[in-house]
């Protein structure tokens, strides 16, 4: 299923809620697990590195948002007041180190929290992400 954009995020997660209720909204955002295939092969390509962040890919605007700038892009998209996605945002490794805790994933996201230019060598991993991508996980749900 492809879509304008793909959000990764904490497969594992079970209370990734923010995401949940935002992907509900959005038609045109699908999401892959951070452990899929797919999903390390592009951010290895677009980091040199597989950083453990929520990260949102969109292919029409080329750019690549990553943890806070992630979870606030995400909220802005879906219509939720500036003060929510301003609160995610500011919040987001508090929010993520709690919920590592709570789930019992013992890591803490990596601090990549910028907008980024999507690169030539993850572009060209897009539509295998997509491909990958689903409209509303069942981790997610």
């Amino acid at each position: 299923m492809n879509a304008d954009a793909v959000l990764i995020y904490d497969g594992e997660c079970p209370y990734c809620s923010v995401a949940a209720t935002a992907l509900k909204r959005l038609d045109d955002v699908t999401a892959i697990s951070w452990y899929d295939d797919a999903a390390q092969a592009f951010l290895a390509a677009q980091f040199d590195e597989v950083p453990f962040a929520m990260v949102l890919v969109d292919e029409d605007e080329k750019r690549v948002y990553a943890g806070g700038t992630a979870a606030k892009e995400l909220a802005d998209r879906a219509g939720t007041p500036g003060i929510v996605g301003s609160l995610v945002r500011d919040n987001y490794d508090t929010i993520a180190k709690a919920v590592g805790v709570a789930s019992g994933r013992g890591r803490d996201p990596d601090d990549f929290h910028s907008v980024y230019p999507l690169r030539e060598a993850a572009a060209d991993l897009f539509d295998t992400l997509a491909a990958n991508a689903e409209r509303h996980p069942a981790e997610l749900s």
